[in-house]
């Protein structure tokens, strides 16, 4: 479908779109965006009201100047589960065969396709890609360029296809009233049932139902809070698992889809009102620049799992990469470098004391994270102090000292060796031309090699700096042993 059908259907079915300021089109590097067709002002105006429970007293809200709009969406063009018709034909009991997992969502999806241009959002599942470039559907040889990256083990296919085996499907053949079985190879089948969730993935939004207030925030009767509107805060990688997130209140979302994001390139956001949902722009906009939303800005490793594409912007020290990278070292790393009795009972202990089995450090960091450090210094801890901590249910303190910083530098190193390329040659495969699914594993793989560098760098130079102020306190102190005596002797 081209962009003026899509805008036409937006149109009909109650959406409403600033025609002077927004168009469609194809962008070189990101494919089909939001453009600004004149240059656009700041649509958001900083509002303080008076809240006790915040520091300072006061607290910050965006308003909205209501001519700046960019676009506005009906809630109830919002496809969900709660906007489709299928959980009311199906029944109370069918429906809740699916479970509370995203599997709901995708067959929503898959028979409102099903009704083609008569269907609701006929029109819209005609502007949604088919092909996607996310790791759902790399190739074997192309997710082995991603080795050494924790990532592999979060694409979720194995997962998804069981799914669809053991639930979606069943209920597709014992209801041929709402699934007739000649459609089932054209639009409920395994790869329809990847498609709509590679597009769940990678386009929907978190609405939840209107409650009647700001939905960001606690009820207080006393606060002097606006309630006119929510803001959209979706966009966090690991906020979106369907363990922690309530799969009725995500949607896809007409036109706030159409935007492109980019690391620290957002100028517009989603807000919430009781009808609608409108996409505000928060920066100016200069006419013929793109429109960005916002996706939170995770680390490359979730972007390509998520959308098929990686950030590759300048850095602070020059370089290129993704500010928001992280690493992830599993503490199982640790443990086999570490002769201890007990050792299993100590990661026990860890994880009974709130700690996690992994640890990330961030692009940004310049100390190492401080529950490796206790998870270190509890591994190297001698049989008494094991005992006294347990007794104590105490964990050791977050403070490098040499013994845990050399352990650290090993579990760093031993966590290196575990990417297949060096550093040196990965900066070599990007001055290639390469195709786009091995570049996007190379600066993925490339980012998190070098926050383990970074990460033995601050090993290196911390443990410089205690073997210096290690030697200036011995010869204080033998100075202090010294004057000490001397007094003495001046006092006999």
């Amino acid at each position: 479908m081209n962009n003026n059908a899509f805008l036409d259907w937006f149109e009909r079915r109650g959406g409403e779109y600033a025609r002077d300021l927004i168009g469609l089109q194809d962008f070189p590097d990101t494919g089909r965006g939001a453009v600004a067709l004149k240059d656009i002002e700041v649509s958001v105006i900083p509002f303080y009201w008076s809240n006790p429970r915040e520091e300072g007293g006061l607290r910050l809200k965006l308003q909205l100047q209501e001519d700046e709009t960019l676009f506005e969406i009906p809630r109830d063009l919002v496809l969900s589960t709660r906007t489709s018709e299928l959980p009311r034909l199906l029944g109370e009991e069918d429906w809740e065969s699916l479970g509370s997992g995203w599997a709901s969502l995708i067959i929503c999806m898959m028979w409102e396709e099903a009704k083609g241009p008569e269907g609701k959002w006929g029109d819209y599942f005609a502007s949604m890609p088919t092909t996607f470039n996310t790791l759902m559907f790399w190739s074997d040889e192309e997710l082995a360029q991603l080795k050494g990256s924790t990532i592999l083990g979060k694409i979720g296919k194995a997962e998804a296809e069981a799914d669809y085996r053991e639930k979606v499907l069943p209920l597709i053949t014992r209801r041929p009233d709402l699934f007739p079985p000649a459609a089932i190879a054209t639009h409920y089948s395994l790869e329809r049932y990847h498609i709509n969730g590679s597009r769940i993935l990678s386009r929907s939004f978190h609405v939840e139902k209107w409650s009647g207030k700001d939905q960001n925030q606690e009820s207080d009767e006393d606060s002097e809070e606006p309630k006119d509107m929510d803001v959209d805060d979706s966009g966090s990688s690991e906020d979106d698992d369907e363990e922690r997130e309530d799969t009725a209140d995500v949607g896809m979302t007409p036109m706030a889809d159409m935007l492109n994001a980019r690391h620290g390139c957002n100028n517009a956001r989603l807000f919430y009102e009781e009808g609608v949902l409108k996409m505000i722009s928060t920066k100016r906009i200069l006419k013929g620049e793109q429109i960005w939303n916002t996706y939170g800005e995770p680390p490359n490793s979730d972007l390509v799992r998520r959308y098929g594409h990686v950030d590759f912007v300048p850095m602070e020290d020059g370089t290129f990469g993704n500010p928001s990278d992280v690493v992830e070292i599993s503490g199982d790393i640790a443990v086999k470098l570490v002769d201890a009795e007990e050792l299993e009972q100590r990661v026990d202990f860890f994880l009974e004391e709130g700690g996690e089995d992994v640890f990330v450090i961030e692009a940004g960091d310049d100390t190492l994270p401080e529950d490796l450090l206790v998870f270190l210094r509890l591994l190297l801890l001698s049989p008494p102090e094991w005992r006294k901590a347990k007794e104590k249910e105490s964990l050791p303190k977050p403070k490098p000292d040499a013994e845990s910083l050399k352990l650290a530098r090993r579990v760093l190193e031993e966590r290196i060796k575990e990417y297949p390329t060096t550093i040196e040659e990965d900066d070599a495969l990007l001055q290639q031309d390469t195709p786009q699914n091995l570049r996007s594993a190379v600066i993925v793989r490339l980012g998190e090699k070098k926050i383990l560098r970074k990460a033995m760098q601050i090993v290196d130079s911390t443990l410089e700096e205690l073997a210096a102020k290690g030697g200036k306190d011995k010869k204080r102190k033998r100075g202090t042993k010294e004057d000490d005596g001397a007094g003495k002797k001046s006092r006999r």
